[in-house]
């Protein structure tokens, strides 16, 4: 059983912002390759919710993990950590 304190969070960068109280946030990182022993970078697309709609292309942002809002919609924009000019 999982508890509410153990939300997972993720920091990333907003791709999208068309959709209304939705935006998309691309999380990369590095995985390391099990034959070659060379990183590569790879990366997911989250739809996170943005209740305010402040959220910008460009933005990093905070996500944390939420019940699920839509079909394809589980993760909410918890704070705005850079902001692009």
């Amino acid at each position: 059983m999982s508890e509410r304190g153990n939300r997972k969070t993720q920091v990333g960068v907003v791709v999208s912002d068309k959709m209304q109280k939705t935006v998309v946030v691309k999380v990369s990182h590095l995985v390391k390759h099990t034959e070659y022993n060379k990183y590569i970078k790879t990366s997911v697309k989250y739809k996170a919710h943005d209740e305010t709609n402040t959220c910008k292309i460009g933005d990093r942002v905070q996500i944390i993990e939420t019940r699920p809002l839509s079909k394809d919609k589980h993760w909410k924009v918890k704070q705005v950590l850079e902001r692009t000019s």
